[in-house]
């Protein structure tokens, strides 16, 4: 016999939990994508991660949903086990980086190959596998309670799968629109968690029951409290404590360091730096300074003015670095994330008279018309490759806004991987468009910059403006450039918007450069046991 609480003789109390419980649903599982990116990326395989154990959870909580509801239709079960996977969404910005972190060094030092993958699914097992099992037994208990005859059974059923799914909406639009970007992925977390904490809440008071047998609603409000004190910190790099900047776009992690030399940009914890800027009128010794050889390629010193356009503008490294040695080139640059074009301005040094268009480069190239004589491609950041920049469709596209001999350059960023690495499909796709291909190598680095053009004396141009070049600097950094570029001869690993495989193909790279980086570690670990992997790691 079923349990009729006061609360719950208007049916619409339980369509408001299935319409919250879907809504949570959701958004922790965006949570989830902006909590592992700053560590494992926020690639397509960081998603299938997601998506998948997500599923698994609410599979499993379908599952033992059903079983429970027919063995024990109290909705009491029901809303305390809400109460408990409140407390556990609020608990993930407590402990949830530490989680991430501590099963990437033991993972780390275990597995040679898809470290991304197995660490990425590690994390999502441990840290969302339990409360979305939890949400994921509320539709089955919820019908065994809401069902009151089999003449209404379907419109019941129905009607919460409708609020269900609605929730779903909201709760997919809210996190990424409104309340991740204004507030972070933290408070995001503990927003949910105190929804549903307060669907749990209000049934249990509403339901009278005495508090000597209700200790677990006090417990948990208080337990919930201690949660905002400890986890409303959004900081990913917990250990850091001498950022410049750190917060959330609708697209990004982000940090900004600064010293007295210059200011640095990263989208992430794990894989580097995405922007330097060099306070003083110095050469970055990054792969910026290398592709201001595009410029001469270009004809530069030949001409009045040089337009040139960028596609991934990031804080406009490129486009200061070179505005502080050239006088004759306007820039337009697309970035998609608005909020680094204000750390750009605000940090960086990015000029205002530069407009920067917040826009997908691929989408501006469709919808502009203008011809440039250098195009930049610097949208590839670590494995998150968009695959739409990087398909033959894309480099024709980008062809086709090249001015007469203009001039496509492109920051490769994951050199590595052998014969079938994901540099080396790009250098194979941009072949198959432009007859003229030259890489070089960045030194100290994992960048490779590529030089591509129709026009078949490319070389010789650049020869000619680089010998007229004045600044000492800059002649020096050419004849580096000329004396170590080397001509791409095309194969047939052809990406196209219909299989560019890029996430696969930048893990390859990724495997390869942790397994580099740990590997004195692993031979310390293996000899001298844990305390002189601890010493090493402390020198």
């Amino acid at each position: 016999m079923q349990q009729k609480r006061p609360i719950l003789r208007n049916k619409l109390y339980l369509y408001l939990t299935e319409f919250f419980a879907g809504m949570s649903v959701m958004a922790v599982e965006l949570g989830a994508s902006r909590l592992l990116a700053p560590y494992f990326s926020s690639s397509q395989i960081v998603w299938t991660i997601i998506i998948g154990t997500i599923m698994i959870a609410m599979a499993l909580g379908n599952i033992y949903g059903g079983h429970a509801a027919d063995k024990n239709p109290n909705p009491d079960r029901l809303y305390t086990r809400i109460l408990i996977a409140a407390i556990w969404i609020a608990l993930i910005p407590v402990v949830g980086k530490y989680i991430i972190v501590g099963i990437s060094v033991l993972l780390i030092f275990s597995v040679n190959n898809n470290f991304l993958i197995i660490a990425g699914f590690a994390a999502c097992m441990v840290i969302f596998v339990f409360p979305l099992f939890l949400l994921g037994t509320v539709t089955p208990s919820l019908v065994k309670v809401t069902v009151d005859s089999l003449d209404d059974s379907g419109k019941t059923v129905g009607n919460l799968n409708a609020f269900n799914t609605v929730g779903s909406i909201i709760g997919t639009f809210v996190p990424t629109f409104v309340t991740i970007p204004s507030v972070g992925t933290a408070v995001t977390f503990l927003l949910f968690a105190g929804i549903l904490l307060a669907l749990a809440l209000v049934y249990f008071i509403s339901s009278g029951i005495a508090l000597k047998k209700m200790k677990k609603v006090p417990v948990a409000a208080v337990l919930f409290l201690v949660c905002c004190i400890f986890g409303h910190n959004d900081s990913f790099a917990f250990w850091d404590k001498n950022l410049t900047y750190e917060g959330e776009s609708v697209y990004n992690y982000l940090q900004v360091y600064e010293d007295e030399q210059e200011v640095a940009l990263s989208t992430n914890v794990l894989f580097g730096v995405q922007s330097v800027y060099r306070k003083e009128r110095v050469l970055t010794n990054a792969y910026y300074d290398y592709a201001m050889a595009a410029p001469m390629m270009a004809g530069m010193k030949e001409r009045e003015s040089v337009d040139a356009l960028i596609l991934g503008m990031g804080t406009g490294t490129f486009a200061t670095q070179c505005n502080r040695y050239f006088d004759n080139i306007r820039f337009t640059g697309v970035e998609i994330d608005g909020k680094i074009t204000e750390l750009a301005h605000e940090y960086f040094a990015l000029s205002k008279d530069i407009p920067v268009y917040t826009y997908d480069g691929r989408a501006f190239l469709n919808a502009d018309k203008k011809h440039y004589d250098v195009i930049m491609v610097d949208a590839y950041q670590d494995i998150t490759i968009p695959f739409q920049m990087s398909s033959v469709e894309f480099f024709r596209l980008v062809h086709d806004h090249l001015a007469g001999n203009g001039v496509m350059v492109v920051n490769l960023n994951m050199r590595g991987g052998g014969e079938d690495s994901i540099n080396a499909h790009l250098c194979d796709t941009i072949a198959s468009v432009f007859p003229q291909v030259y890489v070089i190598d960045v030194p100290t680095s994992s960048n490779t910059v590529l030089f591509a053009s129709d026009n078949p004396e490319l070389i010789e141009r650049f020869h000619k403006n680089a010998s007229l070049e004045q600044d000492k600097d800059i002649t020096e950094l050419m004849k580096r450039i000329d004396k170590d570029l080397t001509r791409y001869r095309g194969g047939n690993r052809i990406m196209t918007d219909d299989k560019a495989p890029v996430e696969l193909l930048g893990m390859k790279v990724i495997d390869e450069l942790i397994f580099e980086e740990v590997s004195y570690y692993k031979d310390v670990y293996k000899e001298e046991g844990l305390k002189g992997l601890i010493d090493a790691l402390s020198n």
